[in-house]
């Protein structure tokens, strides 16, 4: 177990409580993310949630009450782990959040994302088996988050996917800020198609405005092209992002 302490002020900390902590950093240990990493730009500590366990077999779950498939994880062995990975501070009211991963949870997209990347870091523990016992979710106020209307086997992909998102977006990652400005969903939209050398491919070419030089006119061109997409492939974005545009427009 790595034990939690009081995180530099500098470095956005992801504090992962689960009963696979070998499956960290994973990918997060590539590319950016792990460049980042090894920098101190952000911490990652991971905590097992057996070594909470009071009984010889360091028992997490139990049978769920009503019956029914699967095992629940417990409420007494996760409640003091996360009081253990919140000790200093991190996941508490104000300074960062303490994440439960689960199907039910608020779907999770650029906005909470970049709300998250802004403050201190986040606690995250992930779920296995059956899920959680609900009475530590409500007396710990664990703020529930979706990726989507899927299931995993347990909430570590998601851990990955949800700090992959939030590093990303921390200063000194990433680079140009203008390659964060313009990506899918910071506008509200699709991001616009990408096109590079060779200027023809198989017989297809690319869009003639691209190699124009006009600078006016392709922005214009990228706007349109995004919009497009955004109201063809996700009408739920399309209607939010035309009801801020109306809604600024008054």
């Amino acid at each position: 177990m790595t034990q939690a302490t009081q995180p530099p002020k500098s470095a956005w900390t992801a504090r992962i409580l689960t009963l696979f902590p070998e499956m960290f950093p994973g990918p997060l240990g590539q590319s950016l993310a792990g460049k980042a990493l090894e920098k101190g730009i952000w911490r990652l500590e991971t905590m097992q949630i057996r070594d909470f366990a009071t009984d010889k077999h360091r028992t997490v779950d139990d049978t769920p009450f009503g019956g029914g498939a699967g095992m629940v994880m417990r409420p007494d062995v996760v409640d003091v782990a996360l009081a253990a990975a919140t000790a200093d501070g991190l996941g508490t009211k104000g300074n960062g959040p303490a994440i439960y991963l689960t199907p039910r949870g608020r779907l999770l997209r650029q906005e909470l994302v970049r709300e998250l990347a802004a403050g201190p870091g986040v606690v995250v523990l992930c779920g296995r088996y059956e899920g959680l016992d609900e009475r530590v979710i409500e007396a710990r106020g664990l703020l529930e988050v979706s990726l989507g209307d899927f299931v995993l086997s347990g909430g570590e992909p998601a851990a990955l996917a949800l700090i992959d998102a939030c590093v990303r977006l921390l200063p000194g990652v990433m680079g140009a800020q203008a390659t964060l400005d313009e990506e899918s969903f910071e506008a509200g939209l699709l991001e616009y198609p990408h096109y590079t050398r060779p200027a023809e491919w198989n017989e297809r070419k690319v869009p003639e405005v691209l190699i124009s030089g006009h600078h006016d006119k392709i922005q214009s061109w990228r706007n349109a092209q995004a919009e497009e997409t955004t109201r063809l492939r996700r009408p739920d974005l399309w209607d939010v992002y035309r009801k801020r545009g109306a809604e600024k427009n008054r």
